[in-house]
């Protein structure tokens, strides 16, 4: 395929995206704008200033601006706007399903109550169902530079408002939080019904993948990239049919890689691995879900054949029904039939 084909075939094929974090999606324009309805000073005179603050050489550094960009989310309607904006651009990008996270104890810590971030959150996500066609689940995250006691609390501030959240995650600081410190959370969480996930191999060891796995027995690996470095650990993942929420420009950010062209994608593909194609926090990395095809289809040349295996993958991977994946799965190949 030509690059322009390749390009227009990316831009229409529907897929899902499975690893994106709600205030990572927290664009400059609205943070300025939301600053100033809540009378919030930010340390920005302009929405260039922020843009200029949005460069990292790892994952601590991102963190920091992160959550300093986080505190002009005050009522539900800051945390409605968050999400529907998010939606509307995803949208876009032929996405029609998400299964996104949120941080309640970078807002709870803050004296933001919990009902008021899942009321604005849920609102939206509600909306973009009826309004956008894109389905959702929501999942709850715990900050693991926090302690296991903090996710605990989470968890049970989160109680009443449990009809809303979907899953559990675990993300923030990777390295010197192995996912073995909430092991007893992620027990509570699964008693209540909830699915689990966890980000490691990111920045982590592949230590910390087996720990996900076999400790927080986890439902899906977010990132993971580092897996690849253990063959049992592949070999694993591979029998037990895990997916993979890959983030290229995120991984390019942080310095994961030092270059897409050296993205392991396509090596876990040959490796019998489900990976997909995600954005994690567009907003700070530079791409919202079909960037992140484009600029990782180029680097790999992906082919046809390994875009429609990612657009399978991501639905396959996902919590939608087996009658809603059917559904998606025909409209891929639909659309595949007309390139």
């Amino acid at each position: 395929m030509t690059a322009f084909d390749r390009d227009a075939f990316i831009a229409g094929l529907p897929k899902a995206e499975l690893h994106l974090h709600l205030e990572g999606s927290l664009e400059p324009e609205l943070m300025f704008a939301l600053a100033q309805r809540n009378k919030i000073a930010i340390p920005f005179n302009s929405v260039e200033e922020v843009r200029a603050a949005y460069s990292f050489s790892n994952l601590q550094d991102f963190l920091d601006i992160y959550y300093q960009g986080a505190g002009v989310l005050q009522v539900e309607q800051d945390f409605y706007d968050l999400t529907i904006a998010y939606l509307k651009r995803v949208a876009a990008d032929a996405c029609r399903h998400v299964e996104v996270f949120f941080d309640p104890q970078t807002h709870t810590d803050r004296g933001i109550e919990m009902g008021v971030v899942i009321g604005g959150i849920a609102r939206a996500l509600a909306d973009g169902q009826t309004q956008l066609g894109v389905t959702s689940k929501l999942i709850l995250c715990f900050l693991r530079h926090l302690d296991e006691d903090a996710a605990f609390a989470t968890l049970e501030a989160a109680e009443p408002y449990l009809a809303h959240i979907f899953g559990v995650g675990l993300d923030s600081s990777e390295v010197g939080h192995p996912p073995s410190k909430f092991a007893r959370v992620f027990e509570a969480a699964r008693a209540k019904g909830l699915h689990l996930f966890a980000h490691a191999g990111e920045e982590g060891p592949p230590a910390y993948v087996w720990e996900a796995l076999d400790l927080l027995k986890i439902d899906r690996i977010d990132h993971g990239n580092r897996a690849l470095e253990d063959e049992a650990l592949v070999a694993r993942i591979a029998k037990d049919g895990l997916t993979l929420t890959v983030c290229p420009l995120s991984n390019l950010s942080l310095c994961v890689v030092h270059d897409l062209t050296q993205h392991p994608l396509r090596t876990m593909l040959e490796k019998g691995l489900k990976a997909t194609i995600n954005s994690d926090d567009p907003a700070y990395f530079g791409g919202y879900l079909n960037a992140n095809w484009h600029a990782i289809a180029k680097a790999l040349d992906l082919s046809k054949n390994e875009l429609v295996s990612l657009a399978h993958n991501s639905f396959s991977g996902s919590y939608l029904t087996p009658a809603e994946k059917q559904a998606h799965a025909e409209a891929i190949e639909a659309w595949a039939a007309r390139f």
